[in-house]
């Protein structure tokens, strides 16, 4: 079997997405706001791609590339030269993310959850370090294509 037919949620994420990504401080103040556009591609129904551009209001842009390795057992991992993890569905509308920035003394825990027509996802991450919550990360995305 495949990628798609064991990771059928992520097969759900293929194409494209916008959204806004909002930075929070451990008391809740905005650290930080951003727009994304995310294409999610499933290669050789083997490896998964994804692709993400970060446009800031005044004009900063930065491009990503996150490869993943599908490990079998409905996993992945990614390991690019900032950060390294894993995830894997939880069930029918959930993808649970752990990773880390390399270099950095941070775990990242991430949920992803697509909505039942397949348009809209919400994701949430929480930064931790040495066990405590330091950042969370809000973000709203549509699918465009």
């Amino acid at each position: 079997m495949g990628l798609r037919a064991e990771m059928p949620l992520l097969a759900r994420h293929e194409g494209e997405w916008e959204g806004e990504y909002r930075h929070l401080g451990p008391d809740g103040a905005l650290l930080d706001r951003h727009r994304v556009h995310m294409t999610c591609r499933i290669v050789d129904d083997a490896a998964y791609l994804q692709t993400n551009r970060y446009t800031w209001d005044d004009g900063r842009t930065e491009v990503h590339e996150f490869p993943g390795t599908y490990l079998g057992g409905g996993r992945c991992r990614f390991d690019t030269d900032r950060l390294e993890g894993e995830f894997r569905e939880v069930d029918d509308s959930a993808i649970y993310l752990t990773w880390r920035y390399k270099g950095r003394p941070l775990r990242l825990f991430e949920l992803i959850v697509l909505s039942a027509d397949g348009r809209a996802r919400s994701r949430v991450w929480q930064w931790l370090e040495d066990g405590v919550c330091v950042r969370r990360t809000l973000i709203d995305e549509r699918r465009i294509g």
